[in-house]
């Protein structure tokens, strides 16, 4: 096994994510089993309660190193392969108290994996200040010295820059943090995430990794990565938008919803969309807010309304919950309130219990008492339109993160108005999937399906939230659930309807490759 961890420095959010997410899809291309283990430096007794404004990590164990080295030999792909590499990202920034149990614990792994098992990846912030123009190398360098001095050498020395660092200030990385120029690696700021790993294939980084990891790659320059590089360069040619408005509690913060962001984002590049995200704090959209402020108020409507489609992820407490419940009748677009009833968890003596709280857990216990975990649901309708996206299985694996669930003594009220469950857990007790009968896209999932999106292969759920928004579900369920060429090759399809205005129409010119106006 092979241990590539990734450490950061200078500041936070400085895009270790992006840079281990970047160097396993470079290894995975050049046909290795790669899994990656995300470590966030807080040691709690239950990091799920927390609120995302507080920042939701996991719990590690005390024994973190053996932890570590028993996780990266579980299977992450389909062939239940074990795993060859595995990248570790260590949240938060060197040099934080919170983070030098990990560093320690890390600094005595390097010697019990031996040094060709395992290299260091070491994040860093190269600025230019606006009055001077200058890149400062005097930031990473005492990061590096920092990390050195906790018992860690930098492998490879990653420079976050808004330009491409210049050859006297790669060769003066080099010089003071101890590495040769080649391991000093520029990753400017770029048009897409998307061209990240191109940025780092580059640059050599799978050259390097072979050589020093000693990997088992058959190199195959420029070809690794064609899927990436076609997906990039039309993530910078979109030229129609679609707008989705998020409505929920943590809207102030938006790394509170990424993986619903990143989600969205994959499935509207697969429909050839510019995604416009329209967050709405679900708090403004209830009565009380229009005497407290009444701007915001009319502000939130006003962003609804001109959406395409609507999301309401999931939360918990009692705040907010009024606004999703009338964001969601409006999309239902009917005039009378969207659910006559209550939730236990927001009032326990309401005489109409639709969500209530597990049995198994006790309900006057926060900690440790979820639903986690990867769970199997059965598709109950062979019509669903849940069950198309997924591409007409039978059932489907999908990860689950809740306390509380949809009361199914109530099950045929729901569906007397039209409401189908047309997914269920493996006994047929919890209700997993509800789809609304006579509306274009109107469904519920009691899972977390943003957790398994990916950019080339996005959430089937989302992918079916951008196609009814963008006006194309119909004709992608009627094709067998394919995209027409016409809409692949181009991105902009000629349509009229309420939702969409054009003054002026655009043709694929095939043979010269290129869009043309279409008169």
């Amino acid at each position: 096994m092979k241990y590539i961890l990734v450490t950061g420095g200078v500041i936070s959010g400085i895009g270790k994510g992006i840079i281990a997410s970047s160097v396993g899809t470079l290894l995975k291309s050049c046909g290795l089993h790669v899994t990656s283990i995300k470590i966030d430096p807080y040691i709690n007794i239950d990091a799920g309660t927390f609120s995302p404004y507080e920042h939701v990590v996991p719990h590690i164990t005390d024994a973190i190193q053996e932890w570590v080295m028993k996780q990266a030999k579980v299977s992450v792909d389909d062939d239940g392969v074990e795993p060859q590499v595995c990248v570790v990202e260590l949240g938060g920034t060197v040099g934080d108290i919170e983070s030098m149990p990990f560093i320690e614990a890390f600094r005595q792994f390097q010697f019990k994996v031996k040094r060709e098992n395992f290299c260091n990846i070491h994040v860093s912030l190269v600025p230019q200040p606006n009055t001077t123009g200058e890149q400062k190398t005097k930031p990473t360098q005492n990061s590096v010295r920092e990390l050195r001095g906790l018992g860690l050498s930098p492998d490879l020395i990653m420079c976050r820059c808004t330009t491409p660092i210049e050859t006297a200030v790669k060769e003066k990385i080099s010089m003071f943090c101890h590495v040769e120029p080649t391991q000093v690696i520029c990753v400017q700021d770029v048009s897409s995430v998307y061209r990240v790993p191109l940025l780092l294939e580059e640059q050599g980084v799978v050259s390097y990794f072979c050589e020093r990891l000693n990997l088992p790659v058959a190199m195959r320059p420029r070809k690794i990565l064609s899927k990436w590089k076609e997906m990039a360069d039309r993530s910078d040619r979109l030229l129609e938008r679609v707008s989705i408005a998020l409505v929920g509690k943590y809207t102030k913060l938006s790394d509170s919803y990424t993986s619903v962001i990143k989600a969205l984002e994959h499935s509207a590049l697969a429909i050839n969309h510019k995604l416009e995200v329209k967050y709405i704090d679900s708090a403004d959209l209830e009565p009380a807010a229009q005497q407290e402020d009444p701007v915001k108020y009319h502000e939130a409507w006003q962003h609804l309304c001109s959406a395409h489609g609507v999301l309401v992820p999931g939360g918990f407490g009692v705040r907010g919950t009024e606004g999703k419940m009338l964001a969601i009748n409006w999309a239902r677009k009917q005039n009378k309130p969207f659910l006559d009833a209550n939730s236990t968890e927001f009032n326990p003596e309401t005489k109409h219990p639709v969500v209530i709280d597990m049995p198994e857990h006790n309900s006057g216990q926060m900690g440790g008492t979820m639903r986690l975990g990867k769970r199997r649901t059965i598709f109950t309708s062979a019509n669903s339109v849940m069950r198309k996206l997924y591409g007409d299985v039978e059932y489907v694996d999908e990860r689950h993160r809740h306390r509380f669930e949809v009361n199914r003594e109530l099950k045929h009220h729901f569906e007397k108005k039209g409401f189908q469950f047309v997914g269920q857990d493996v006994n047929g007790e919890r209700m997993e999937v509800i789809e609304l009968d006579d509306h274009c896209y109107f469904v519920g999932v009691q899972y977390h399906p943003e957790f398994t999106s990916r950019p080339i292969k996005p959430s089937p759920p989302y992918f079916g939230l951008l196609l009814a928004a963008a006006g194309k579900l119909p004709g992608y369920l009627a094709k067998g659930c394919r995209l027409s060429p016409r809409y692949c090759l181009t991105g902009v399809p000629i349509k009229t309807g309420t939702l969409f205005h054009f003054k002026l129409a655009l043709l694929f010119n095939k043979k010269e490759k290129k869009i043309e106006p279409l008169l």
